[in-house]
This record gives C-alpha cells, sequence and structure tokens, in this order.
C-alpha cells in the first residue's frame, strides 16, 4: 500500500447498513495494512479549528519567559508546556525540533480519577486558549469514540466494547509548533521515527509534506490529509490488545527543504487513552494457530508508565 485510505464517518453514522459495513470494511482493512487513514466527516467545524490555530500561535508567540512558567515540574509533561528539544523518541538521544503543550482529559462524574490526573493549566496571557482547547479536545474524543465502535465491530466485538475504557481516559491534546530551523541540525529532525503509545491518534495539520509514514516494505511514504480530512492512526496499544492484527505503523516528520527551514510548521495530534486500569491482553479472536500470541498480559498505565520513561519525560 502507497497511499493511504480516505474514507468518510458519515457513512458510519448514516441509518444506511450498506454504508456503515462499508466504512467498517475499509478502516479495517486500512489498519491491518498500513495502520492509517485520513478520516472526513469528523465532529471538528472549520471555524474551531480557526480558533484553534489561532490560539496556539498565539501562545508559541509569547516571550520563552512566560511560556516557561507553564513548564510543570514533576508530571512528565502531562500537561502545560513542554520547551524546546526536551522529548526524544525512543532509542534516540537527539531531541525532537519541537515544544508543545499538553491538555488533558476534563473528568466526569469520577473524583477518585479527578485526583489521580494533573489539572489542566491555565494561560493567564490568553483569555480563550483553554476555552478553545477544551472544546477541540471534546469534539475529537467524541470522533475517536465512534472509530473505536467501527473498529469493535471489525474485530466481531460488541459495539460500545472501548466506551468504557476510554470514558475519562488518560487522552490528551497536543499542539506542536515546530520553529524555524536556524542552522543544519546535527542528526535530529523535527519528530524522529516512532510509533505511537496510544490505543488511536488523531491528528490535525498534516497538509503540507512533513509526515511520513513507514510501509511493510519499508519504504517512507508522504501522507497528506486534505484540509477537511485528520490523519488517525493506531497506537501501540490497540495494536498490542489485538496481537498485532491492526497495525501502530513507524511515522516521522521530516525536516523540510532547506528553502523552507526559515518557517513554523504546526500540527495538533490527540492521542486517545483508556484509563489506566484497561488490560491490553492480546483478544482471544486475535489469536489462532498461525497468530500466536505475541505479548505478555499488562494494563494501559503499566504500559504508558514504561513508554514515558523509554521517551526522557519521567524518570526510572
Amino acid at each position: 500500500m502507497n497511499t493511504i485510505p480516505s474514507v468518510d464517518l458519515r457513512e458510519f453514522l448514516s441509518e444506511d447498513h450498506g454504508k456503515k459495513k462499508k466504512f467498517i470494511r475499509e478502516i479495517g482493512d486500512a489498519y491491518e495494512e498500513i495502520g492509517f487513514v485520513a478520516l472526513k466527516g469528523h465532529f471538528l467545524s472549520e471555524q474551531l479549528v480557526e480558533d484553534l490555530y489561532a490560539e496556539i500561535k498565539k501562545f508559541f508567540a509569547l516571550p520563552e519567559a512566560v511560556k516557561k512558567k507553564y513548564e510543570i515540574e514533576g508530571i512528565g509533561g502531562q500537561r502545560g508546556y513542554t520547551s524546546f528539544g526536551k522529548e526524544h523518541a525512543k532509542g534516540r538521544k537527539e531531541g525532537d525540533l519541537k515544544e508543545f503543550w499538553h491538555f488533558g482529559q476534563y473528568v466526569e462524574d469520577n473524583p477518585v480519577l479527578e485526583a489521580q490526573y494533573p489539572p489542566n493549566v491555565m494561560v493567564e496571557e490568553l483569555p480563550r486558549f483553554n476555552e478553545v482547547g477544551k472544546e477541540t479536545y471534546r469534539m475529537l474524543e467524541k470522533t475517536a469514540r465512534y472509530v473505536l465502535r467501527a473498529l469493535a465491530l471489525h474485530l466481531e466485538l460488541e459495539e460500545q466494547y472501548f466506551d468504557k475504557w476510554i470514558k475519562n481516559g488518560n487522552s490528551i491534546l497536543r499542539p506542536i509548533h515546530y520553529p524555524p530551523i536556524t542552522s543544519e541540525p546535527e542528526n535530529a529532525i523535527r519528530a524522529a521515527a516512532h510509533g505511537d503509545i496510544n490505543l488511536i491518534t488523531l491528528l490535525m495539520g498534516a497538509h503540507g509534506k512533513g509526515l511520513q509514514v513507514q510501509n511493510h516494505k519499508g519504504e517512507w511514504i508522504d501522507a497528506i490529509a486534505q484540509p477537511d480530512e485528520l490523519m488517525i492512526n493506531v497506537g501501540d496499544m490497540l495494536s498490542r490488545h489485538t496481537n498485532n492484527r491492526l497495525k501502530s505503523t513507524i511515522h516521522q516528520v521530516v525536516n523540510p527543504p532547506r528553502e523552507l527551514w526559515g518557517t513554523s510548521r504546526y500540527s495538533i495530534p490527540f492521542f486517545m487513552h483508556p484509563v489506566s486500569e484497561m488490560p491490553l491482553d492480546c483478544l482471544e479472536n486475535c489469536i489462532d494457530e498461525k497468530h500466536p500470541k505475541l505479548y505478555e498480559d499488562i494494563t494501559a498505565g503499566e504500559f504508558l508508565h514504561e513508554r514515558l520513561i523509554e521517551l526522557g519525560l519521567i524518570k526510572a
């Protein structure tokens, strides 16, 4: 597969049984083949997208000293600001050429989880920043819920199988700024080759060249979405849970050609995480003689902790 398939969520949401089955088949096949789709028909309005980009551009343009006061120690970068070059891909020492912000879960009806998660960080200088971030978080979480329902049906599970695990899950909305490149990077790129940790990732801002996906032949192919599409990929948690039936594909964000070094790039992934208690044990119906069990049993919380250590965001 040398292109990223495009699917339309409105088919799954329609009353037409044939269209719903078509969506389930197309997204399931894509995730078994390459692990990525471009999705139309999501719940983000054009206005909300415009508002979010406006707010995050204002934030990343703030003086360094102002941004630094929102970098919270001791929480592994799970909320607020993470400064340039601090995160690196698993197995690499060089920091990625990016800075980013984290919006986290807005917990409903669960005081225990509310106490466990770090609170969201309020930006005093930008009165609409947190409001717009929260609304975007909600709409991406809603989109992700329906994608996972389609995947549950593809896996011959009950349609709402994932619902209880993702309600109040430890999901993260991460606006990223890749600043202009001012000198020849020494063995560093904007985001080194990696797989995502979580169940699925919904990416805003993959409209220009930069994001690349590795296909089964080891070739890098450009992943470019249309302006009305989100790029959505399988993360390691879902791959593990399905005994690698659904593929968590290695991807990267490469540096632009030298003539574009002076430009910033923004992208906004939403990392859909379940609650920590979710067992990631390989599903029984994804194991057979041809597909023996590949992974040890582990919870989502244990797996996340291991990976944050590998990424350099928390200490062992």
